[in-house]
């Protein structure tokens, strides 16, 4: 009898046993979902490049660094990354002709651009000579690094500078934008004729200054931002950004040009 009373008795111990196992599995498994959500996390966070500590084993911890990497990727992504180092760029606006304003024009219209593109902090000058008082357009402009609005270095200094050629993919607007020119796939129209007024050493060619920036009269001189002439031809003079020919001060556009200018931070 004490026999048949106990079976049933050990059967209840076998089945709570199992019940109990079961309620650990779930809590197990709960703590590996969440350890799991918070090693997803920590994987976005370090594509951010901010969030630190996500992969703690929480839920709530794995959030936290998820936030913190999409912090960082807005902080150091895209062009603005460039914009904080940029020193140079290509005017996006344009002028029919050459009569810009004189030499504080230019430098305003540089100026503006710069703000609007978030590197207003700096002075900026445009690489522009002029007659009276004689001026050079190389000694406007600081001594360098000369870095891009996509944050890529032109030129270490001056001199480096000078021995470039023009390159659609590396003289940009201030927005990141490439100059129309005559590179392959370029849209119309051709705009590639930058105003400079100045020899390949960046110093003043006499009589083609546009009256120094003041008139729409006479030759103005220009480089070409993307080094290319008529036919994608890349031979000098074509290749030069800072002295390749020279255009109508009236009618810029007549010879691939848009009045625009290259813009530096100001020398000292």
């Amino acid at each position: 009898m004490k026999i048949r009373y106990l079976t049933p008795f050990a059967s209840s111990l076998v089945l709570f046993a199992a019940l109990t196992s079961c309620s650990d599995d779930e809590t197990a498994g709960t703590g590996a979902a969440a350890s799991s959500s918070g090693a997803g996390a920590s994987s976005s966070s370090g594509e951010g490049g901010a969030g630190a500590t996500g992969g703690s084993g929480s839920g709530a911890s794995g959030a936290e660094g998820g936030s913190g990497g999409a912090g960082g990727s807005a902080a150091t992504g895209g062009t603005g990354g460039g914009v904080s180092t940029m020193t140079f760029f290509v005017t996006s606006d344009t002028s029919e002709t050459g009569d810009i304003g004189g030499l504080a024009g230019a430098d305003t219209r540089c100026q503006t651009l710069a703000e609007a593109a978030g590197a207003g902090d700096k002075t900026w000058a445009a690489f522009l000579s002029v007659a009276d008082p004689e001026t050079n357009a190389i000694d406007r402009i600081a001594d360098g690094p000369y870095v891009n609005a996509a944050g890529v270095t032109l030129a270490a200094d001056k001199a480096a500078l000078l021995a470039l050629t023009g390159d659609p993919d590396l003289f940009l607007d201030e927005n990141g934008g490439k100059v129309n020119g005559q590179w392959d796939g370029s849209p119309d129209p051709n705009e590639h004729d930058i105003l400079t007024g100045s020899t390949d050493e960046g110093t003043l060619l006499e009589g083609a200054t546009c009256d120094d920036w003041t008139s729409d009269q006479g030759d103005a001189r220009v480089g070409h931002s993307d080094g290319l002439g008529p036919n994608m031809n890349p031979d000098p003079p074509y290749s030069s950004w800072q002295s390749s020919h020279d255009s109508d001060c009236g009618n810029l556009a007549q010879s691939g040009g848009a009045g625009k200018l290259y813009c530096f931070v100001a020398a000292p």
